[in-house]
């Protein structure tokens, strides 16, 4: 497939414009040319002047697409030169190490073209690789995920995990790519969407039994789906997404499989910026309460620990009809994050159950009390402490008490107040005051007929 630096030759004023630092060219009708250059990591936008002769309309860059369209034509031989994907307004084309987007009305305002290609080619040892974190990828039952922002060097790093589990662990790799422009050893094959789906594509790689898959630009919920989907089939799994650090990258997975999964399709996540790992993050499925919970009210807890200090920094459980994922925090710090969470998520219960406004205050470790207007408090309990008990339950185990307003630090006795009332004591009021202004038309009829007597 295709190599680094090697493709046929262009149309001069093409190879003019990919100057040896130009990772991205961009053609635009009726605007000058634009280049990204630079090292990975360190990408400008600038302007090429070299080639801004004026003349980049619509018609010089039909010309360019003929003629790309005959160099394509007379290397149809070469495994890395083919028509990846041609639609109405839209082809994407690989020559050699070159992705080549071409777009026209009406699925872009103008024509324009785009010419991407790869900065750099580098090994595993080119980066400062951890060796815990080497023979973790060398155990290539495993799911991985390899995140950052556009242009960090993601697809780079995975070209060069797949290589070494190629060529020096001895691993047979395949690949889910769209489009297809992951630059690897010969033998390791490279799969496109089949018939534009890649959930076709997973069904013949279960056939085909590769070690490892790489699984370029996971991206859309159903490649969420699709690489859980291989990755509980037993194939060890690379997938590249786009975040801004590990721990979204990990919110991504979170919604598209349950949560007593997670921990088995994604086991790794190895966050890049600037072309070099800025952290590896592991999880860990554990059963335990929640940091702040009590001990008998053990759950599932997925841990998610800094690699290879094995500092837990999050913790992800269900936490009441929500799913959770807390910082864990100091011990000593005043409130917890849990406890931040809980007190969230207590009056936001209580609002959406009765309607009132509450305040809550921790008063331990696992033990809160909740300040609300004194006519609502009997509800709130609930008979025999039905209902405390239950909110209790829902929280996680938290030990509840309810206090009437009037008891909350700062605030005046006087708890019945508009600004502390509940919506139903208002509505009932309002409710009352439309009555006392509206009499109704039967007890107007009564009203007369005491008067005709």
């Amino acid at each position: 497939m295709a190599k680094h630096g090697d493709h046929p030759e262009l149309p001069q004023i093409l190879e003019d414009c990919l100057q040896e630092d130009v990772h991205t060219v961009f053609l635009k009708a009726d605007c000058p040319v634009r280049v990204k250059r630079g090292t990975i990591g360190k990408l400008k936008l600038v302007e090429l002047d070299e080639v801004n002769d004026g003349q980049w309309d619509k018609l010089r860059l039909e010309s360019l697409e003929e003629e790309l369209m005959q160099v394509l034509e007379d290397n149809n031989e070469r495994s890395d030169c083919f028509l990846e994907i041609d639609r109405h307004g839209c082809k994407v084309v690989q020559l050699g190490d070159l992705r080549i987007t071409i777009a026209w009305p009406p699925f872009a305002d103008t024509r324009e073209m785009t010419i991407v290609r790869p900065v750099a080619k580098l090994s595993l040892s080119d980066y400062d690789f951890d060796q815990k974190l080497i023979d973790r990828l060398s155990d290539h039952h495993r799911g991985v995920f390899i995140s950052g922002r556009p242009g960090s060097g993601k697809t780079t790093m995975a070209q060069a995990i797949g290589e070494y589990l190629d060529e020096q662990v001895g691993a047979v790799v395949k690949t889910m790519e769209a489009p297809r422009d992951l630059q690897l050893p010969d033998r390791i094959t490279q799969y496109a969407p089949l018939e534009g789906d890649l959930e076709k594509t997973a069904e013949i790689i279960f056939l085909v039994r590769p070690d490892f898959v790489l699984f370029d630009e996971v991206r859309r919920a159903r490649d969420f789906e699709i690489f859980a989907d291989v990755r509980l089939a037993g194939v060890g799994l690379l997938g590249v997404t786009h975040a801004n650090s590990a721990l979204e990258a990990i919110q991504r997975l979170i919604g598209k499989v349950e949560l007593g999964l997670v921990s088995q399709v994604l086991d790794t996540v190895i966050h890049v910026e600037k072309g070099q790992i800025a952290q590896v993050l592991e999880l860990r499925m554990t059963v335990k309460p929640p940091t702040g919970m009590q001990e008998e009210l053990a759950r599932p807890v997925i841990e998610v620990v800094e690699f290879p200090k094995g500092t837990v920094i999050y913790e992800m459980f269900a936490f009441g009809s929500e799913l959770a994922v807390v910082p864990v925090g100091d011990a000593d710090n005043r409130v917890s994050p849990l406890q931040a969470l809980a007190k969230e998520q207590i009056i936001q219960e209580i609002r959406r159950w009765v309607g009132v406004k509450c305040e809550v205050k921790f008063t331990g470790q696992t033990s809160a009390t909740i300040y609300a207007p004194k006519s609502m408090v009997s509800t709130l309990i609930g008979k025999g402490g039905d209902n405390i008990r239950a909110l209790q339950n829902e929280l996680g185990g938290l030990s509840l008490k309810v206090e009437p307003m009037s008891a909350w630090e700062g605030k005046s006795t006087r708890d019945d107040m508009d600004s502390d009332f509940d919506i139903q004591d208002r509505r009932s009021r309002g409710a009352r005051a439309w009555e006392g202004h509206n009499p109704s038309s039967k007890s107007q009829r009564r009203k007369s007929r005491k008067g005709r007597r």
